[in-house]
């Protein structure tokens, strides 16, 4: 089965390829979790903007992913969550509330898809987390989740 992703997938590739994946894979999960469309002629137009997209909000190159490295590796990153009296927390930790951390932290606007984080993330303490900005350039930093 031929489709387009739509949204980054690790190990198959990023918005805007086109790619051949086994039937019942794209089917039955790559469908209908809006990571792909199914290929056809006028989707593959639909391929150049996507493309365009990606391009604005990517890091440019090899240089540009290595100063956001070194900018985010430099920062202390806390995030306030509620929190019950043993320290486990009233939910969890999202991607999303740790770009919005990082931010806050003084930090570059990062791509909540490109977190790789240890686990659920559901007691406070200091976390390691990684974020890959470049298919070669992996910044990591701290996050230290407290009690807000």
């Amino acid at each position: 089965m031929k489709i387009i992703l739509t949204q980054e997938v690790s190990g198959l590739g990023a918005p805007g390829d086109i790619i051949e994946v086994k039937d019942g894979y794209g089917r039955n999960y790559l469908l209908p979790q809006g990571f792909a469309i199914a290929w056809t002629k006028g989707a593959e137009k639909q391929v150049t903007v996507i493309k365009r997209a990606r391009a604005a909000r990517e890091i440019r190159d090899l240089g540009h992913a290595n100063e956001v490295k070194a900018q985010v590796e430099g920062l202390k990153v806390n995030l306030k969550a509620r929190a019950g009296d043993g320290g486990r927390l009233f939910g969890s930790v999202t991607p999303a509330e740790i770009v919005d951390a990082v931010k806050a932290a003084g930090g570059p606007n990062l791509d909540r898809r490109r977190l790789e984080l240890p686990g659920h993330i559901k007691s406070l303490g200091s976390y390691p987390v990684s974020i890959k900005l470049h298919p070669e350039v992996t910044a990591k930093f701290d996050l230290n989740v407290v009690k807000g």
